[in-house]
């Protein structure tokens, strides 16, 4: 029986159209690229690019403006410009560990100058006498410092070239270069948007936008091809979101009431007046409590600014209505440090609480309120009957997490961080729960001062901890995340509270704190450093979140800029709990030696303590996806939205998602490809 176009029956296959996608083929792997081995490979996965598909995706955060031409002999102090030469010799210096200095003297028919590169010695080779050089740069007072450079003939330096974001490991040049061979395969990207709304939009196909966003004429060509693929991201999160609120209509809660006369007493034993905003946002909870269907409310913070009291009357109120509340928490030091903070109070309520983590197995039976980390969804362990689940620092928890801790049953489910993000940014990732903040902190808390210097100058930050300490404070010395590994953080948290103790606080009592720690050491040591039996902490980021000692008015963050800000903003949250001024000391490598990211970064830890306004900076500095997933560093899967800008664009997203929550298609697998990644609540 014949078969084929014209036959009968359809072959088992149809040969590909010439010029067909091959989706495939932006899966294959960074190494399949020419010239990028295992090392290389390497240090992309840490700027998130492990696939073609990620280089081709990766977005330039600017474009190379147009910059005078001069002679060498015309050039102006600190004013960017382009020089062309030929180099005359060429040095390589290393005056200290993790620093290289690449000087190239360079010359014109006009004068000659010192070229200047840090941490690029591999140029050095390269920049051999005779080899015809363009550069774009600024001069300084140590020479000419290069931003970009062209060498015999390949261009770089050319206006509207894309830069971007990069790594010390990985410049923007040769980032460049990467993009420019994958950008080709543009073509293979697949194209998920209905043909009616690309039309009804006037968007641009995808490869056309990719291929503007690498290679554009202009700078209004790059925006427009952005926005293209950036409303390509936001449809793909509303559908998703669309689709989560749907499913979840038919779901049912028991309201819990009126609050009564356990809230009242609750409220008589707080030793402080609640803020405006911890009023509004309880008056907000309340206002779910009491309905039929579960409440799904995130409660957003700064550090310090009281969500765990708000979260407490939010349990209290399960009880009273003859329910259970739990906190989950993701760290056993945050659930401990949780427990000891709601215990006291609960037991002068008459409330029973339990603490549940891996090491700590609390009887539960009669327990009002059960506080515990993901101990709690483990199987065998009985709830009961649910009423209120609070769920802290909710983007360290997977999905699953989150649904195993709610399955098989509908309570009123209040999420917490004390990551702010942009309200606009909240409402986008989380457009499946309502948004409660809490901006303004206890008026009683003073503003940390906070002060960045470079390592030469560490000593006077040491004596100006030794000063606190001799008053009678309490201060911590905070460790920086130099590689992924746990075992790795706690050897160097070792080595540096060994080397403190013979040298800068040789005099006081210092203890460690880091993740390896068997639990009972942990809370041993927590409790002495509460006590006043420590008088400073040398601790890893597992003090990010939790450790609350009022007496701690000192921080110092050592490598500070190997840091993320959101996460200096929540180191530097450990103090500043009492009403005494505390201070923050930043302490960083060389200004030189840093990237224009991380200079950016400090600089904004010193110039405001507002949590809020530190997550718009954020948002600029490190691309807009990725402030509070499980990743504390590193780039998103959302590559192209600016939040402030993209406003309107969100809106326009927003109304075509509901046109497409029962749409199929290949959208559909675009939002089960995504939301099966993404860290969104469920």
């Amino acid at each position: 029986m014949p078969t084929g176009f014209a036959g009968a029956t359809s072959p088992a296959s149809w040969p590909r159209l010439p010029g067909a996608a091959r989706p495939e083929r932006l899966e294959e792997a960074v190494e399949s690229l020419p010239g990028v081995g295992p090392s290389l490979s390497k240090k992309l996965a840490k700027l998130g690019l492990r696939t073609l598909r990620d280089v081709l995706e990766h977005r330039p955060h600017r474009y190379e403006a147009a910059v005078p031409e001069r002679k060498i002999a015309d050039l102006l102090a600190e004013e960017e410009a382009a020089i062309a030469g030929e180099v005359r010799g060429v040095t390589l210096r290393r005056p200290r560990r993790n620093l290289a200095i690449v000087q190239a003297r360079v010359a014109d028919d006009s004068d000659e100058i010192t070229a200047v590169w840090f941490n690029q010695a591999w140029l050095a080779e390269k920049l051999q006498p005779g080899t015809r050089v363009r550069l774009r740069g600024q001069l300084k007072r140590n020479g000419f410092q290069v931003r970009s450079y062209d060498l015999n003939g390949v261009a770089a330096t050319a206006d509207f070239a894309p830069v971007y974001p990069a790594s010390e490991e990985v410049t923007p040049k040769r980032l460049r270069g990467l993009a420019a061979r994958v950008l080709p395969l543009a073509r293979d990207e697949p194209d998920p948007l209905p043909a009616e709304l690309k039309a009804r939009e006037a968007l641009p196909l995808r490869a056309d936008a990719l291929v503007a966003l690498h290679r554009p004429r202009s700078l209004d060509e790059g925006e427009a091809a952005r926005r293209r693929l950036a409303f390509d991201e936001l449809l793909v999160l509303q559908v998703g979101l669309a689709r989560a609120r749907a499913g979840r209509e038919a779901e049912r809660a028991r309201p819990l009431g009126d609050a009564g006369e356990l809230i009242a007493r609750y409220r008589k034993l707080l030793p402080f007046e609640l803020t405006e905003d911890q009023e509004q946002a309880i008056a907000e909870i309340d206002g779910d409590l009491v309905r039929e269907a579960p409440m799904q409310r995130l409660l957003q913070g700064d550090v310090g600014s009281g969500k765990t009291v708000v979260a407490l009357n939010a349990l209290l109120r399960a009880v009273e209505a003859g329910f259970r509340g739990a906190l989950m928490a993701p760290t056993e030091t945050l659930a401990e440090q949780h427990f000891l903070t709601i215990e006291p109070l609960c037991a002068e309520l008459g409330v029973p609480v339990a603490l549940l983590t891996r090491s700590v197995k609390s009887e539960i039976a009669d327990a009002g309120i059960v506080v515990g980390t993901h101990a709690l969804i483990q199987e065998g362990v009985e709830l009961g009957e649910l009423g209120v689940a609070v769920v802290d620092e909710q983007h360290r928890f997977g999905v699953e997490q989150r649904r195993a801790l709610v399955e098989g049953r509908a309570p009123h489910v209040l999420h917490m961080t004390a990551t702010p993000i942009p309200r606009t940014l909240a409402l986008t990732l989380y457009g499946d729960l309502a948004v409660t903040e809490i901006a303004k902190p206890p008026a009683s808390r003073k503003p940390i001062v906070t002060s960045w210097v470079t390592a030469e100058r560490s000593s006077e930050a040491y004596k100006r901890l030794c000063r606190h300490l001799d008053a009678g404070r309490q201060a911590y010395v905070v460790c920086p995340l130099i590689e992924e590994s746990e075992t790795s953080q706690a050897r160097a948290a070792e080595a540096e509270a060994e080397r403190l103790r013979r040298a800068e606080l040789r005099d006081y009592r210092v203890g460690l704190l880091h993740g390896r720690l068997r639990p009972g050491e942990r809370r041993e040591l927590m409790a002495r450093f509460k006590a006043g039996e420590l008088d400073v902490l040398v601790a890893t980021t597992v003090i990010e979140v939790g450790v609350d000692v009022p007496n701690a008015t000192i921080m110092i963050a050592q490598e500070a800029d190997r840091f993320g800000l959101a996460q200096l903003h929540q180191l530097r949250g450990r103090v500043g709990r009492g009403a005494e001024q505390s201070y923050c000391l930043l302490i960083s490598r060389a200004r030189e030696e840093l990237t224009d990211n991380a200079q950016a970064r400090l600089q904004a830890l010193v110039d405001t303590t507002d949590g809020f306004e530190l997550a718009e900076r954020d948002l600029e500095l490190r691309g807009e996806g990725q402030l509070f997933g499980t990743r504390q560093s590193g780039l998103s899967d959302l590559r192209f939205v600016h939040w402030r800008a993209d406003r309107p664009l969100l809106e326009r997203a927003r109304a075509a998602a509901e046109e497409l929550v029962t749409y199929e298609g290949p959208l559909t697998d675009e939002v089960a490809r995504v939301f099966g990644e993404r860290e969104l609540a469920a």
